[in-house]
C-alpha cells in the first residue's frame, strides 16, 4: 500500500487492563503509541525504558535539502536517525506506527507562526512533506538513571527545562537559528557518569555542551524556561545543558518556512529501536 494515500488511520484495539494499568516506563513502544493516537498527551521522559525517543520535524519538499544540510552541519543539536519519502508517514524505526498520529501533542507552523498545536495532524498532512526523525536526549536518561544519575525532571513529574541560547547554527540555504538546550541538574558527584554515559550516545545529542552557569549560553535565567517546565535543583545541584532537537524549531520560527509540523516540545516519537542500538561502546 502507497502511505502518500490520503487514507484514515487504523482503528484502535483497546489494551488489555494490564497494559492500562502499567507505569509508563514499563510500556512498550507500541502501547505508547496507541495511548497517544488515542489522545493522551503527556511528556514522554520516563515512558517506555530503553527504547529511543525522537523529535520531528516536517517541512515541504522544496526544503528538505536545506533541512538535511542544516542537520548535516549541525549534528549535535540535529542528530537525523530517520528521513521519510516524501508524503510518508511510515518510519523503519517503528513499523505499524504513523507519524501524523502517534504522538502525544504536535505543532503545525505557518511562516514560522505557531498555527496550531493538535494531538494529531491528519487535517493538517501534505503529500509533499518530508519528515526529519532526530535522536533525543531522553533516550540516553536512562542511561543516566542506570549510572545513578538523579532525573530531577522525572522525579518531579515534569517535562524537561529547555532553552534558547546565543549560540548560533551553521545556516544551510535559507535555513538558520539558535541552538536550543536541555537542562538537567546533576550533583557533582554524579558529573563524570553523566558525562560519560551520554557521551556514548552520538546519534541522539552525546555529551553535554556546557556545565555550570548559564549566562556562557546566554541564558538569563534558569527558572524561566523557553520550553519545558522549570526544574527545581538541590542546593548543590550543576546546570548542565546538552544540545536539544527542538532546535530546528527554532530554525523553523527564524527563518518562517511556509508550513512546517513539529512534535510539541517533551513530546517525542517513541520508536522500537532499543537504545543500546545508538550506543558506540
Amino acid at each position: 500500500m502507497n502511505d502518500t494515500a490520503p487514507v484514515a488511520p487504523r482503528p484502535l484495539a483497546e489494551p488489555p487492563a494490564e497494559v492500562r494499568d502499567a507505569p509508563a516506563r514499563a510500556w512498550t513502544p507500541a502501547e505508547a503509541r496507541h495511548r497517544f493516537r488515542s489522545g493522551l498527551s503527556r511528556p514522554t521522559a520516563g515512558v517506555a525504558a530503553g527504547h529511543t525517543q525522537a523529535n520531528l520535524v516536517s517541512v515541504p519538499a522544496d526544503w528538505a535539502y536545506e533541512m538535511l544540510l542544516f542537520c548535516q552541519r549541525n549534528p549535535k543539536p540535529c542528530p537525523v536517525l530517520d528521513v521519510t519519502d516524501a508524503g510518508a508517514w511510515t518510519t523503519p524505526l517503528a513499523p505499524g506506527a504513523d507519524l501524523r498520529t502517534d504522538l502525544p501533542l504536535y505543532r503545525v507552523w505557518d511562516h514560522g507562526e505557531l498555527a496550531d498545536e493538535p494531538t494529531d495532524v491528519l487535517a493538517h498532512w501534505r503529500p509533499d512533506l518530508v519528515s526529519f526523525l532526530i535522536g533525543c536526549s531522553f533516550t540516553f536518561e536512562w542511561a543516566l538513571e542506570g549510572a545513578g544519575v538523579p532525573l530531577r525532571h522525572v522525579e518531579q513529574g515534569r517535562n524537561v527545562s529547555m532553552y534558547v541560547t546565543a549560540r548560533q547554527c551553521r545556516p544551510a540555504g535559507r535555513l538558520r537559528g539558535p541552538m536550543v538546550v536541555s537542562m538537567r541538574p546533576v550533583p557533582p558527584r554524579h558529573l563524570a557518569a553523566a558525562i560519560r554515559e551520554s557521551s556514548l550516545l552520538p546519534a541522539v545529542h552525546g555529551s553535554p555542551v556546557h556545565c555550570g552557569e548559564p549566562s556562557g549560553l546566554g541564558i538569563e535565567s534558569l527558572a524561566r524556561p523557553d520550553f519545558g517546565d522549570p526544574v527545581v535543583a538541590a542546593p548543590d545541584d550543576i546546570p548542565v545543558f546538552w544540545a536539544c532537537g527542538v532546535t530546528p524549531q527554532a530554525a523553523v520560527i527564524a527563518s518562517r518556512p511556509p508550513f512546517a509540523i513539529t512534535h510539541a516540545p517533551g513530546r517525542m516519537f517513541l520508536t522500537d529501536a532499543r537504545d543500546e542500538q545508538y550506543r558506540v561502546a
